[in-house]
């Protein structure tokens, strides 16, 4: 160890020993002990220095006893009651005591004590502050405590200070240079009548990050962990009602260097050139310095260093040793470190070989490299067999010794030496070159198309030397196929001279280019083709009713995929809440060919709510529907049923009643035509029976049309919800009886949404008629939604009952079922599949569904429901059958396992 630049002698002060390297002091000593020091390591290899430490020693002094002045003010005047510290080290806390101790000065917006200088600052005198003050001044590390001595305050009798303007006498200094990570504390008072108020601001206009703290009444601006996005020029306005004074400083941005690159162990030759460069990041910018072994590196002509970059040319063995480069600007210094060894030593192949058999293909360029361990740098020649090999039109040694031969023949087969020489010693490797004849594919796959389900064979066949090894390789739109994972599906077959690829069942996204990749000893050949796979057409999109009339509807689309078949024909089917699940409708064309994306539908009915949607077909099959279009009511028409069963009579002087059965709920758009005298009144209430009320005078022609309800004045009761599946959820009510409310009901309507505190985001369903339940569907799952339900009439909707809420299921699982084997014997099918094992946030697996399909039929499904992983079916054995396989749990369907087709014969 060094103290101050000396070496410290242990043996000489018993207080003094090392342990593990480290220093330790015993009965510290400021006199002795205090200074720099500096810890030196070193080995048979070089010296290195560690950065350096500062030991200092903290104490406090006593104040002078002497006795200090009194200070006059006058009321209302400011004042400044300098503390003056005594000699000290080590950082200090001030506070001040009024009369006597402890009573120490609570500060305020009035009074402040500076942790900067020490003083008291009182911005305006008032008569209680008539007294002796003491300053307190405590060492923050060794926690001594020194008192001054009594400072009086005494008031002048010569009248009270007038009101002036703020005057700042505590502020920062204009620059002020603040480290990263650091807290940054900026203190700003002010003297004035009345008192000032204190406030900060950025000149940039930003505001203050939420980190920034306001101390002392706005006196001190703290700042915590101080980042460059927090440097800048800073401001402190001192306000009264005379005026204002304001005070600013910049904040700049240090950071103590950090090393960017540093050095690396290097092992050269002799006569070799090394540079070595130190990068650090570091603000202000650090200034590079370079040490070896400890000491400060000597320069000279083969020795430089510019920019803090080190190079020696021509090096030799005293080049060997430690070197540090030492980064450092004000705020801190770093070192880093690394060994230049330089070598002398005579050739060996001891890490670079050359191979005992080295095979290559007729006609290719073979490289045998020489690479012996040397220092200085080995003289290389290259023998086949006894002879020495010299350069021609084919054979080339290149100046690193590497032995190229070009075209190579079977003739140039047989023992290879290299010999590398320096003033050190020989040293020499030799192998065997062996010429194998060409690999060529003999069959390779070609271009198919394939049938979803279906499964295919893609050869992949060579003819090989029978000294090399070969292994094979596909990949599937570049990727390489994993075997392993993905052996549902790909499967290598074909022994050591075919690497055949068998893809079973084969799925809409094996679609793509396949390359086989054959790889030997001593080249890598490939053959691709693209696979087409066609299947059933993916469901049309943008399904829109773009006009609608009493009994048509105008509908067009866009096609979704055609899964490589294309679409020969579309088919349209509707929906109304008078019908139960989706029906065919007549549409113009009748036949929808694969090219028309529009039609007219016909033969609706008036004043229903429709939804529809469109399913595509190819020449493989039926595809899935497209999503419903939005639900359209079609236009009001009139009734083209007349009123039954009218008939009247009775009532009381002066009054006729009417009656006649009520229309059906489809028949609603009702209008009454009455014979009424001139200048008499009528009205009407709609209920079981119509009644009009009539006075009559002179009697003419009147025509008085009624068509309007009062909307219903109850909400239905005993609402009840809960979630039935990850996308649903079953909601049920007691309905309004119509001698609970004033207008009648035509159906109900039931709102979901999906946060309580945004009711406005709301879904409906609307249902006509006397249904008391409903299922919501396309919800999310696992998710909480509120429910209100109404009853409605043409007149409007009537007030919603208090919402309930329900939670839909967790979601099916996403993974389908996987290895499904199946054996068909005897028209008995067999099936086995891996169980399911959901996610943390799906549903448990409580079943599976197989589905068969004869193949080409896609409307004759049947299902059959397990709880186990194996199921029996009973096939003809006359047909090819679809089979698919899915999860059950409450939260629905899970994932299908695809379309797997069973070929029977």
């Amino acid at each position: 160890w060094k103290l101050n630049g000396t070496f410290i002698d242990l043996s000489t002060d018993y207080r003094l020993r090392l342990s593990g390297g480290s220093l330790l002091i015993k009965t510290l000593d400021k006199t002795q002990d205090a200074g720099i020091y500096q810890c030196i390591a070193t080995n048979l290899f070089g010296t290195i220095v560690s950065r350096k430490a500062s030991l200092d020693f903290a104490y406090l002094e006593n104040f002078k006893t002497q006795t200090r002045s009194a200070v006059s003010v006058r009321e209302g005047q400011g004042v400044v009651l300098l503390c003056g510290p005594p000699p000290h080290s080590g950082d200090l806390t001030y506070a001040w005591v009024f009369n006597e101790y402890p009573y120490f000065i609570q500060q305020d917006s009035r009074r402040f004590v500076s942790q900067e200088t020490g003083n008291l600052y009182i911005a305006k005198v008032k008569p209680s502050d008539v007294g002796n003050y003491t300053c307190v001044v405590i060492n923050s590390v060794t926690k001594g405590k020194v008192l001054s001595s009594p400072s009086p305050l005494v008031l002048r009798n010569d009248g009270v200070m007038g009101e002036y303007e703020p005057k700042i006498e505590v502020h920062f200094p204009d620059i002020v240079p603040a480290a990263k990570g650091s807290v940054v504390k900026l203190e700003c008072f002010a003297l004035g009548n009345p008192v000032p108020v204190i406030s900060w601001q950025r000149t940039n206009g930003l505001p203050f990050p939420s980190k920034v703290k306001m101390k002392k009444s706005n006196a001190v601006l703290e700042i915590p962990n101080f980042q460059q996005e927090d440097a800048g020029t800073y401001e402190c306005i001192a306000e009264n009602s005379r005026g204002k004074n304001m005070a600013r400083g910049r904040l700049s941005f240090h950071t103590k260097p950090h090393w960017i690159q540093t050095l690396k162990d290097a092992a050269m030759a002799i006569e070799d050139s090394i540079v070595w460069e130190c990068k650090a990041s570091a603000k202000p910018k650090p200034s590079y310095s370079w040490l070896k072994n400890g000491e400060t590196l000597v320069l000279e002509d083969r020795i430089r260093i510019e920019n803090g970059v080190l190079s020696i040319t021509a090096l030799n063995l005293s080049d060997s040793g430690m070197y540090q480069c030492v980064a450092e600007n004000k705020h801190g210094v770093i070192y880093s470190g690394a060994e230049l060894r330089v070598l002398g030593k005579t050739p060996d192949f001891f890490k670079n070989p050359l191979k005992n058999l080295l095979k290559a293909r007729a006609g290719s360029e073979v490289i045998l490299e020489c690479k012996p361990q040397a220092s200085p740098r080995a003289i290389s020649l290259w023998k086949k067999g006894n002879e020495i090999l010299h350069g021609n039109e084919r054979i080339t040694v290149l100046e690193d010794g590497t032995l190229s031969i070009a075209n190579v023949t079977k003739s140039d087969g047989g023992s290879y030496t290299c010999v590398a020489r320096n003033q050190f010693g020989v040293a020499s490797t030799s192998g065997t070159l062996l010429v194998t004849d060409p690999t060529r594919i003999t069959q390779g796959p070609s271009n198919m198309e394939i049938i979803v389900g279906e499964s295919v064979v893609l050869p992949c066949q060579i003819s090989r030397d029978p000294a090399l090894d070969v292994s094979f390789t596909w990949s599937f739109n570049e990727q390489f196929i994993d075997f392993k994972n993905d052996a549902t599906h790909f499967e290598i077959v074909g022994g050591s001279v075919a690497g055949d690829l068998m893809i079973r069942n084969i799925q809409l996204n094996h679609a793509g280019k396949y390359v086989c990749i054959v790889n030997t000893d001593v080249e890598s050949l490939s053959a691709a083709a693209d696979l087409i796979v066609k299947g059933p057409p993916g469901p049309p999109e943008a399904v829109t009713v773009d006009e609608i009339t009493e009994t048509t509807a105008q509908l067009s689309w866009k096609p979704g995929s055609d899964n490589a078949s294309p679409v020969t024909g579309y088919a349209i089917q509707g929906s109304t809440p008078y019908t139960i699940g989706w029906l065919a409708v007549d549409t113009v064309p009748k036949v929808i060919d694969g090219n028309t994306l529009t039609a007219t539908i016909v033969d609706l009915n008036p004043w229903v709510e429709y939804e529809f949607r469109v399913v595509a077909s190819n020449s493989v099959g039926v595809g899935e529907p497209s999503a419903a279009s939005l639900k359209t009511r079609t236009e009001e028409a009139v009734p083209d049923i007349a009123p039954s069963e009218v008939g009247g009579g009775g009532g009381m002087k002066s009054e006729l009643v009417i009656t006649w059965e009520v229309m059906p709920l489809n028949c609603i758009n009702i209008c009454l035509k009455l014979l009424l005298g001139e200048k008499s009144t009528a009205h009407a209430m709609l209920s079981t029976f119509y009644h009009i009320h009539r006075f009559i005078r002179n009697v003419t022609l009147l025509c008085i049309q009624y068509c309007a309800f009062v909307e219903p004045s109850k909400a239905p009761d005993r609402i009840s919800a809960k979630g039935v599946s990850a996308s649903e959820i079953e909601v049920s009510w007691q309905p309004v009886s119509s001698k609970e409310t004033t207008g009648r009901v035509l159906g109900y309507e039931v709102s979901h949404w999906e946060d309580d505190t945004k009711p406005e985001a709301t879904g409906t369903v609307r249902l006509t008629g006397n249904e008391t339940s409903v299922n919501i569907t396309g919800l999310k799952g696992n998710s909480l939604y509120y429910i209100t339900v109404s009853a409605f009439n043409t007149a409007g909707i009537g007030p919603s009952t208090d919402s309930v809420n329900a939670t839909t299921k967790k979601p099916p699982p996403s993974q389908p079922p996987e290895n499904i084997e199946w054996s068909f014997i005897n028209s008995k099918l067999i099936l086995n599949w891996d169980h399911v094992i959901p996610m943390e946030n799906e549903s448990e697996v409580t079943g599976y569904e197989v589905s068969d399909r004869r193949y080409r039929h896609s409307n004759d499904v049947t299902a059959v429901k397990t709880n186990r992983t194996s199921v029996e079916l009973q096939l003809s054995s006359s047909d090819d059958y679809i089979i698919e396989v899915k999860t059950l749990s409450d939260g629905g369907y899970g994932m299908s396992s695809g379309q797997i087709r069973i070929q029977t014969l």
